[in-house]
């Protein structure tokens, strides 16, 4: 009997703990318990977490829609989309950012002023405009620094032309026009700008490194739009003709040579390159490197080092083609010759993501934390400054379109 009572008493007891249990989690419903998430789902934490990441997911989406090198008739909006979509973000959100091609740094990196930049896309400019053709940075400063620094020294130098711009990616383009809201024209929409302004002869200054794939493109483009005009010329890229082998030297790639170890020098604190050599200091100069038969053009400049007597300055290319131009030969190489202390400096027109990452950057890969890891070398640093920076390289350029028109008149060779 006495067993038979326990029993009821449990019995009870745990039907009224199972009543009062439904009925306070029933009253944590009503009352929007953060801890639960209607549905019978997942806590509300992981549910803000996937709301996070959808939102994130989305610009991300949008960026890589605007990360193409063809322009269309939906550009101009997918870019306000894209820059909307990153704004409405929380700063936690923009973490998340990750596409093909999209990440935190796309909008997020602080790379300068776009204010201090000009587009050069105005229109009512006569008949005689100097289009300066550039592959393009995303980076402000440098599009100020580098390409402004060019096209305002060839606008001093022909009062009587119109200095317009033109960049031949629509990546960066479409980038610069999304976060800071700077139009730049690509290269048909600038030929066309020209067109619609009346312009009779046109000079085209391309401020591309040598005749590459980029050159070739460009060439080809103003080709299509050649019988629009009275006078077309293509004046010459920065290095010259490019010439057959490693040996070919010329006039350009001498000025360029003597330019840019000049601004090295001074930057590094040197009186002089000697002085620097005595030191135990080398030299590196960084361009992008090609798979175009145009790669020569990095062996000539090292040609063009040692034949000026400059022998503790290398060239390496990011891309490393060609081969010899590749991180590690040239360790080796400065290595070799018994150089402890190395200065890099990017040999490329504007100093923007490559100088600034593939050179001069934190992660593992890049030049700097190479060298600096080969534990060769007591002291590794990174000069961040593009050859538009300098004068000498600007009056190059200046040089190469008065070529152009023949001696700064409107005759001279057609392309």
């Amino acid at each position: 009997m006495k067993k038979k009572l326990i029993a009821a008493l449990l019995a009870g007891t745990m039907t009224c703990s199972l009543v009062l249990a439904g009925c306070a989690k029933e009253a944590s419903r009503e009352a929007g318990d953060p801890g639960q998430e209607e549905g019978g789902g997942k806590p509300a934490g992981e549910g803000q977490a996937d709301a996070d990441q959808a939102a994130a997911d989305e610009a991300a989406a949008r960026i890589d829609a605007i990360y193409v090198q063809e322009r269309t008739e939906d550009t101009d909006e997918q870019c306000a989309q894209a820059k909307a979509a990153w704004d409405a973000l929380t700063d936690e959100q923009k973490e998340l950012v990750e596409g093909e091609n999209a990440g935190p740094d796309y909008f997020g990196e602080d790379t300068g002023d776009a204010a201090l930049d000009d587009p050069r896309n105005q229109d009512g400019i006569g008949e005689n405009e100097i289009l300066a053709v550039s592959f393009g940075t995303s980076f402000n400063k440098s599009r100020a620094e580098d390409i402004k620094s060019i096209e305002d020294a060839l606008q001093a130098a022909n009062p009587g032309w119109s200095v317009r711009r033109a960049f031949t990616s629509q990546i960066i383009i479409n980038h610069v026009q999304a976060r800071d809201g700077e139009s730049i024209d690509n290269m048909e929409q600038a030929l066309e700008r020209a067109i619609a302004n009346g312009v009779k002869h046109l000079v085209v200054q391309p401020t591309h490194l040598m005749h590459g794939a980029e050159y070739d493109e460009l060439t080809a483009a103003v080709e299509a739009y050649r019988e629009k005009f009275e006078t077309v010329k293509v004046a010459e890229p920065l290095l010259g003709e490019v010439g057959k082998d490693a040996a070919v030297i010329n006039e350009d790639k001498e000025a360029v040579a003597k330019a840019v170890t000049d601004a090295a020098v001074a930057d590094a604190g040197y009186g002089s390159l000697d002085a620097a050599k005595e030191d135990g200091a080398a030299f590196v100069f960084l361009g992008h490197g090609t798979s175009h038969t145009a790669k020569v053009s990095y062996s000539q400049m090292q040609s063009q080092m040692e034949a000026l007597g400059y022998g503790n300055a290398f060239i390496g290319t990011v891309e490393g083609e060609p081969e010899e131009t590749s991180c590690q030969e040239v360790i080796e190489a400065v290595a070799k010759a018994g150089y402890k202390k190395v200065i890099l400096r990017p040999l490329m027109v504007v100093a923007g993501d490559h100088a600034s990452n593939d050179m001069a950057g934190e992660d593992e890969d890049s030049w700097i934390s190479m060298f600096q890891a080969s534990g060769k070398f007591d002291r590794v640093d990174a000069q961040v400054a593009g050859l538009g920076s300098i004068q000498a390289i600007q009056e190059l350029y200046v040089k190469h379109t008065a070529d152009a028109m023949g001696q700064g008149g409107e005759g001279g060779n057609e392309e």
